[in-house]
């Protein structure tokens, strides 16, 4: 598993859908991944650091957590099939390791909520990754949408 932080959001504008781009920690290789917009909203409000009165799903999750004293561990995307990526939430408590199937952008909405690491399988770095090779960071993430195939890299479906 290779550690990942999310880069950036960014819009596909051929499906019209979000892609958040999660990057190598210790690396230059990124893996996008298509999500709704729901989950971006979620994603990017968490980036900036904007709080509300009253708690958003993701937010009420981690009271949730929180309040069953429960730890998210770490989050991992684990796979993709059919052009559907798959993640893991691996929650502990009371040293009982839960591993729990989720959807990677409600992951990684709620590790950004948490402080928790992401990961991604080294395998999908491999046949999904892509390395960014300009040194400016926006135009290196302009090209490389503009330059892909949607349907290569997971489900553009909202």
């Amino acid at each position: 598993m290779v550690e990942v932080r999310v880069s950036g959001l960014r819009l596909d504008e051929n499906a019209r859908s979000p892609v958040v781009i999660l990057r190598e920690s210790n690396g230059d290789r990124v893996l996008p991944i298509w999500i709704g917009h729901a989950e971006a909203g979620a994603i990017a409000l968490e980036l900036a650091g904007r709080k509300f009165e009253r708690p958003l799903t993701h937010d009420l999750m981690k009271m949730i957590i929180d309040g069953l004293k429960v730890n998210l561990e770490k989050v991992a995307v684990t796979e993709i099939r059919t052009n559907t990526f798959f993640a893991k939430m691996v929650f502990e408590r009371d040293n009982e390791i839960l591993s729990i199937d989720a959807r990677p952008s409600d992951s990684i909405a709620l590790a950004l909520r948490t402080g928790s690491p992401i990961y991604v399988a080294e395998d999908l770095f491999e046949v999904q990754g892509r390395k960014m090779e300009s040194s400016d960071p926006a135009q290196q993430l302009r090209d490389f949408l503009e330059g892909m195939d949607p349907e290569d890299f997971g489900n553009v479906s909202p």
